[in-house]
């Protein structure tokens, strides 16, 4: 299931980048004679309300929908990481201020906060990313504490402490390589999690602003043709879909290596 995951994985993000070398449909062009067209030699995907091509529109806009993706989950892990590493190890006043910090982030549900956040700017790739990695770096942070407070337990971490050797040398040599997995575990799920927090928000109207697009704007502009033009939302819906469900697959697959190891050891 792994290799199948990754295939599915290397297949959408080739198709998103590179797809316009194979298909050089403009993805903005109107057609107004080719409005809600399905499925057709002509337009492979059909047409939206507008008589542009949808799979153009994919290729466009998976490139936006990686991205945020991607930028979002990796800020989010290497905030989790730094706050989380730093909390299971300096303890005392660090970790309950980063107790105290993570707890008034989860008073709030997420996608509310990332809601309320959105609602007050003009929603771009770039600002998405910050905001989806702002809100989405606690559970992260809070798996790797806990890790660091069983490592920080460890006989070498003592006596590296008792040696004087450097705080920063210590986290960067010695943490690092063991808060990996957890790292990767939590990337994988982060990409999956900031796709559809994305979608979720483009299907509101609160996301990537026109004439941007990402996978979640084109299902949304196709939820009022449902019924009578099934294709505009259900190909953006398809590649939400593979590319959610294959992250989750190498998520448990990963999870299960480092749990496997840890039972090792």
């Amino acid at each position: 299931m792994p290799k199948y995951s990754l295939f599915i994985l290397v297949f959408v993000s080739l198709f998103s980048f590179f797809g316009f070398l194979f298909y050089s449909v403009d993805a903005y062009a109107l057609d107004s004679g080719s409005i809600l067209t399905p499925p057709s030699m002509e337009h492979l995907l059909g047409t939206d309300r507008l008589g542009r091509d949808i799979l153009a529109r994919l290729i466009e806009g998976g490139k936006v929908s990686l991205i945020i993706g991607v930028g979002s989950a990796f800020i989010a892990s290497v905030i989790g990481l730094i706050l989380g590493s730093m909390a299971g190890y300096f303890r005392g006043n660090i970790d309950k201020g980063f107790v105290v910090l993570v707890d008034l982030f989860l008073t709030f549900p997420t996608f509310f906060l990332l809601l309320a956040l959105v609602s007050y700017v003009n929603a771009s790739a770039l600002v998405l990313i910050v905001i989806i990695s702002v809100t989405g770096w606690m559970t992260t942070a809070r798996l790797i504490r806990s890790e660091s407070f069983g490592i920080t337990t460890q006989p070498y971490i003592k006596i590296l402490n008792i040696a004087k050797v450097g705080k920063l040398k210590i986290l960067f040599k010695y943490y690092a390589p063991l808060l990996a997995p957890i790292y990767f575990v939590s990337f994988t799920f982060g990409v999956g999690g900031a796709i559809l927090a994305e979608s979720g928000l483009s299907f509101l109207g609160l996301g990537i602003v026109a004439p941007q697009m990402s996978w979640g704007t084109i299902l949304s502009s196709g939820k009022d043709v449902i019924e009578i033009a099934w294709w505009v939302s259900f190909f953006p819906g398809l590649m939400i879909f593979l590319v959610t469900f294959s992250l989750i697959n190498i998520s448990n697959y990963l999870q299960q290596l480092t749990n496997q190891k840890e039972i090792r050891n």
